[in-house]
């Protein structure tokens, strides 16, 4: 393991004798997964929450997808300022920041709970949606230092490491209720105590572990060929119109990010009223937390596997087979009445469609755009994923009010007929 004394003096350009890069990246790939074990404690134990409390506090269903709409969005807003504060900083700082500012939304959440205010409430949900914008830039900066054969390995292990932490929050539903009485706050509010507790110290893990900064360290020795890009906010608008028209142009991206982002809107809309409607018919919030648990296990518990099967077999046939998986969760969960355990079978399912449609869709994203535009269509993805995210949580529990929880997953379950179709369409044309 590399030393702090190593890292430290590895970290500042100039000094006499290049560091040991292959060293570093083990390094930084070990303190990128502590950070994401952590703090992603702190996302689990407020996703089998936020519409409950939402709920709580408004008395309707229908709004109760405002939590995960609001966490959504705020990934999609944070996203772009986070990036451009690691570019000008550093990953320490990008990182860190965003780490700080969800701990400080999950502070504001309880508080506005407890004194039954909706507004403060969800403009922390709002800050805690920095958590998920560093999630998603966590898996890039392990790919900093990472050579071409080493880099969706690295990135893969950042991704994986998510697992435990979210697996786990969760499953916090019940102490928090504990925590929350005695502070006098709402039943569901006692799981973002956990949650100040989990980004602080992701926070605390990158501020003292990410040395050197690999992006910094990178800049200061970039590998040949390679531009140092700028800051501007003029250029990095270029940047994204060029990325734009650039997937425009290619069917092979445009399907990649057809599966990203429409997966993700089949899994946000669904996950998001599923513990109001367990609620509902009677579960406890540790079986809600039980049923999130198991959804995220299959979101990330076997994203190694899905990537081997996506380089194995293909990109497109990875897709079809998360629109298919897709298609037997909605059908389990949308049919499972009263009855818990078809729609915590119907979540599992649910997070292993999105784990085979993000793991396909990124890689055949990445590599049917040129180099010189894939970390802007690789933002350019994330956004897209938040903001349709967003508007899947919100219309979730219009939905969920109108046409109950068996509507709202054929509503989901409709979604794949068009990503099965491009990625059918796509997969003809290339073998003629």
């Amino acid at each position: 393991m590399t030393s702090a004394a190593e890292s430290r003096s590895s970290a500042a350009p100039g000094i006499p004798g290049r560091p040991d890069l292959a060293a570093v990246q083990r390094h930084t790939v070990r303190v990128l997964m502590t950070a994401q074990v952590v703090a992603g404690i702190g996302m689990g134990s407020m996703l089998s929450s936020g519409g409950l409390l939402v709920e709580h506090l408004t008395g309707s269903r229908s709004v109760a997808g405002l939590a995960t709409t609001l966490t959504t969005l705020g990934a999609a807003l944070m996203s772009v300022p986070l990036a451009a504060l690691s570019r000008a900083r550093g990953r320490r700082a990008g990182l860190g920041a965003g780490w700080l500012v969800a701990a400080a939304g999950a502070v504001v959440v309880p508080v506005g709970a407890g004194l039954g205010l909706l507004g403060p409430t969800l403009l922390g949900m709002l800050l805690i949606g920095a958590a998920s914008a560093v999630n998603l830039q966590s898996r890039y900066a392990a790919t900093d230092l990472a050579g071409p054969d080493t880099r969706a390995g690295a990135l893969s292990l950042v991704v994986w490491a998510t697992t435990a932490g979210s697996v786990l929050g969760p499953n916090l539903s019940g102490p928090g209720e504990a925590v929350a009485r005695p502070l006098g706050l709402p039943d569901a509010a006692g799981t973002f105590v956990f949650s100040v507790g989990a980004f602080l110290a992701g926070w605390a893990v990158i501020h003292k572990g990410l040395r050197p900064d690999p992006l910094l360290l990178t800049r200061a020795a970039p590998a040949p060929g390679t531009a140092v890009e700028g800051v501007g906010t003029r250029r990095f608008r270029t940047r994204m119109r060029e990325a734009t028209r650039h997937v425009l142009a290619s069917p092979a991206a445009l399907t990649g990010l057809g599966a990203l982002v429409v997966g993700h809107a089949v899994m946000v809309s669904v996950m998001t009223m599923t513990p109001v409607h367990l609620a509902h018919h009677g579960a406890s919030l540790s079986v809600v937390g039980f049923t999130i648990s198991l959804h995220i296990l299959g979101m990330y518990g076997l994203s190694p596997l899905v990537g081997r099967a996506a380089d194995r077999l293909g990109r497109i046939p990875v897709i079809l087979a998360g629109q298919v998986v897709f298609t037997a969760a909605t059908v389990l969960a949308g049919t499972s009445g009263g009855r818990q355990w078809p729609v915590t079978a119907g979540l599992f399912l649910l997070g292993v469609g999105w784990s085979c449609a993000t793991v396909a869709g990124s890689a055949l994203l990445s590599e049917s755009v040129a180099g010189e535009h894939r970390s802007e269509v690789q933002g350019l993805s994330d956004m897209l994923m938040n903001l349709v995210g967003a508007a899947g949580a919100a219309l979730s529990g219009v939905v969920l009010a109108g046409y109950g929880y068996g509507g709202l997953n054929v509503a989901a379950g409709a979604l794949v007929v068009p990503v099965s179709a491009l990625a059918l369409v796509f997969a003809l044309r290339r073998r003629r």
